[in-house]
């Protein structure tokens, strides 16, 4: 884990971002205290591919997309 103080992160931002990116953890603190910790929203770095998920489905009911009976007021 890297700590960085607010001035150098302040000061090499795209570095830290590349950093916590690669996944390394990057905490910055102020005053010795940490006060954030930088960590990439996406998990990994590979794109999504359509139909990834084909044939996990176990069971899907009967009625799957019937309307809703709380719902009947709304419906035509």
């Amino acid at each position: 884990m890297a700590t960085y103080n607010l001035a150098y992160a302040k000061a090499h931002f795209s570095e830290i971002v590349r950093c916590a990116i690669a996944g390394e953890e990057v905490v910055i603190a102020r005053d010795n205290q940490p006060v954030l910790q930088l960590v990439p929203l996406v998990g990994t770095s590979e794109p999504r591919k359509p139909g990834s998920a084909r044939g996990q489905i176990q069971y899907m009911a009967q009625d799957f997309d019937a309307p809703l009976e709380a719902f009947a007021k709304y419906t035509r």
